[in-house]
């Protein structure tokens, strides 16, 4: 079958070939559909050919001083530095944006899903279901807490925890889920939302990649108790660093904001009669010229996430014809996508058995950036070692940090798959190219497949 898919792409090329040759040989006038077809034959760039890419993707964060400049530059003559006006101008837009009735900004995403959870309770003796594909902030967010992850393995078609797999994990200790909408792709949240309310867990959902993709033409981070998201440098809408809180629950959100500032009283947590700090709190409090950078980076979001989506989905179309590449899947209630990142799988076997490695240096070479993605956070270091500490020790019993029994109990060998040998990634900036540019990609992975034996 790939045999024939394959046979017919060239058949088709070739016809082109023909065609593009007559219309030339009448006007005379370069063809740009000659060059991009050309290519795909053409000897790898690793191996010393041309790059099918010779140009620079368009760089990241983008910063645009006639129209970005004027509010930070107020902002830093006026001396108010932390957070006041800016950061509540801020807060007020996000919550519009995303469709919740309150947001909390403060300096990341990690930290916006430690607050989540220590105002909801969640904490010592008590486990939080998670993925194990995901950045290490998710996983360190509970462990901060003082609680145990448990992780639930992936759906591998869409890179997202396999809503099928976690009720077989939920115990007497579970008291939240933790969902990651990784890459900007949306979780199953009617699923994980049904299973959230038959067994009374809280719902914290990682949306730090996830900036305006919908589920169900809902904004992702407004189906739980909490909805988290971070604007780090590289990510959609990035301030440097910086983060953000969104709930619809008002005494929620009035305890978030007391423990980022010191445990202050604020809102209905103002009801003691004596004065001063009313529960342990830190300092997480943003600044105001962050929230400057925000609203600038705000006003193109919208704009850019559409472009991202049109690119993702033609680029998605193009590439499945190539056998041995399977782009992502979307749940079919997903309206909307962000794509932090655009994720494909990679089966070395229909590529003559060219390893991973070896094909992302060849698309490297070609001129678009690559990379393979996430370790399993389950297997990481970190968690033997935060069982092996005294707290831990003190709180849990040996048994239930017994590590060879917890690593057995929370493999998850499809999320090992895309990590160890499939999961390949096109970094968000990439998507804001043009339409020739996707079809460049495509033609870098078809010069690949084609000289696949050649790379071995």
């Amino acid at each position: 079958m790939a045999k024939n898919k394959l046979d017919r792409r060239k058949f088709l090329k070739a016809n082109s070939l023909i065609g593009v040759g007559a219309s030339l040989a009448l006007n005379h006038a370069p063809i740009y559909g000659f060059d991009f077809l050309n290519k795909v034959n053409q000897t790898p760039a690793i191996l010393g050919g041309n790059p099918v890419i010779d140009h620079d993707w368009p760089s990241w964060p983008i910063w645009n001083p006639e129209t970005d400049e004027k509010r930070l530059l107020e902002v830093m003559r006026s001396g108010v530095w932390s957070r006041r006006n800016v950061t509540l101008e801020f807060e007020k837009k996000w919550a519009e944006t995303i469709g919740s009735k309150r947001c909390l900004a403060l300096v990341n995403g990690t930290n916006a899903m430690i607050t989540s959870f220590a105002n909801l309770d969640i904490g010592w003796g008590d486990e939080v279901i998670t993925t194990p594909y995901s950045f290490i902030a998710s996983v360190q967010s509970i462990l901060f807490n003082g609680a145990i992850p448990v992780f639930v393995d992936v759906d591998p078609k869409t890179f997202q925890i396999d809503p099928s797999k976690i009720e077989e994990k939920i115990t007497k200790r579970t008291k939240a889920i933790l969902p990651v909408h990784i890459l900007g792709l949306p979780c199953d949240m009617d699923a994980i939302m049904k299973i959230a309310a038959k067994h009374n867990l809280k719902v914290v959902e990682d949306a730090c990649q996830g900036w305006l993709a919908e589920y169900d033409h809902k904004k992702v981070g407004t189906f739980g108790d909490a909805g988290c998201f971070s604007f780090q440098n590289s990510k959609n809408i990035p301030i440097g660093e910086g983060g953000a809180i969104v709930s619809d629950d008002e005494a929620f959100m009035d305890r978030c904001y007391s423990y980022h500032n010191y445990g202050m009283p604020y809102g209905s947590m103002k009801s003691s009669s004596r004065p001063g700090a009313i529960m342990a709190g830190t300092k997480l409090r943003i600044t105001e010229y962050q929230c400057a950078i925000g609203l600038a980076q705000l006003e193109r979001l919208e704009d850019q996430t559409k472009k991202r989506s049109m690119n993702a989905e033609y680029l998605r179309s193009k590439i499945s014809e190539v056998s041995g590449i399977m782009p992502y899947e979307l749940y079919p209630k997903v309206t909307r996508a962000s794509f932090h990142l655009f994720p494909f799988r990679y089966k070395s076997r229909e590529f003559k058995d060219l390893s991973r490695d070896k094909f992302l240096e060849a698309l490297n070479s070609e001129g678009v950036p690559c990379y393979s993605g996430y370790q399993p956070l389950n297997k990481m270091p970190f968690l033997e070692n935060t069982f092996a500490s005294k707290n831990f020790k003190q709180f849990y019993t040996t048994k239930q940090l017994n590590y060879s029994n917890y690593s057995e109990q929370n493999a998850c060998p499809f999320s090992d798959v895309l990590c160890d040998e499939e999961a390949i990634w096109l970094p968000q900036y990439v998507l804001l190219g043009s339409k020739r540019d996707m079809n460049s990609i495509f033609s870098a992975i078809q010069k690949i497949y084609d000289n696949a034996e050649k790379l071995k």
